[in-house]
């Protein structure tokens, strides 16, 4: 069955969907959208490095990605808004990585695919590390999620409860670090971001809780990849963007949906 590259790339997109989505939900909760981008942008300093050492691309992209986030994490509150750090930073990375793959001379590269993904190149050592690491992100929220969550609603709150905010984000800075590492070949450095965001959101109008929106991101994010896969083999599209295109539908769909309740909820 893993011999047909469309089942590959399937299984491959569920696992980033149904991993990243989670995620994404303390990212909408903790407004860090643009920090999960900043940590995307520096995966492609991490391929660089990679290339540079003649070493595996997996181990660098998760080194830079966790150097992007402690060096943002270090940076708050040193004059600058956190939006304008961000926006320095992450645009910077990737420049600077680009930058960085296009001098080593001797590299054999298809930057395209780091940068929108090659889904339909994903090999069965590629979706061990996508499983692999995903079944580790997964397991490392559902450990820290008591922890996470009351960090995230009030930091005072769980600084009372003997739970220390910062050591919350450090976790879940190496959770973003992770699933930004094993996503870079579905979707790519500049869509992943996209992926951590956009089906969580899109689960938040039909939550009632915490644990509601999270478990909705997860099949919003596993049935966008599958909806994505089966457009861009239709239409002939490229299918990292036609994934993310699907999750923005739903997106839309579950927005109109709430506003749609709200008319028709009554007024007291």
């Amino acid at each position: 069955m893993l011999d047909d590259f469309m089942v590959r790339a399937a299984l491959a997109g569920v696992g980033i969907g149904a991993t990243s989505a989670p995620l994404g939900c303390f990212v909408v909760w903790r407004r860090m959208a643009y920090f999960g981008e900043a940590t995307a942008h520096a995966a492609v300093l991490g391929v660089a490095l990679a290339l540079a050492l003649s070493s595996s691309v997996l181990p660098a992209v998760i080194l830079a990605s966790l150097a992007m986030a402690s060096a943002v994490t270090l940076l708050r509150g040193h004059g600058y808004a956190m939006d304008t750090l961000l926006g320095v930073m992450a645009h910077t990375a990737l420049a600077a990585g680009m930058v960085a793959v296009s001098l080593i001379s001797d590299a054999r590269l298809d930057l395209m695919a780091f940068l929108f993904g090659d889904i339909l190149a994903v090999s069965r050592s590629d979706l061990l590390v996508i499983w692999g690491g995903g079944a580790t992100v997964l397991i490392l929220i559902a450990w820290q999620w008591p922890n996470l969550l009351i960090s995230t609603l009030n930091p005072d709150l769980s600084r009372a409860a003997g739970v220390d905010p910062r050591k919350a984000e450090i976790w879940l800075t190496l959770a973003l670090a992770l699933v930004v590492a094993v996503a870079i070949k579905v979707v790519g450095v500049l869509l992943i971001a996209a992926m951590l965001v956009i089906p969580a959101a899109a689960a938040r109008p039909l939550a009632k809780t915490p644990e509601e929106m999270a478990a909705g991101a997860a099949l919003i994010g596993g049935f966008s990849a599958l909806s994505g896969l089966y457009a861009a083999y239709i239409l002939d599209t490229p299918a990292g963007p036609s994934i993310v295109c699907a999750a923005s539908l739903v997106f839309v769909a579950t927005t109109t949906i709430r506003a749609i309740r709200a008319r028709k909820t009554p007024r007291i």
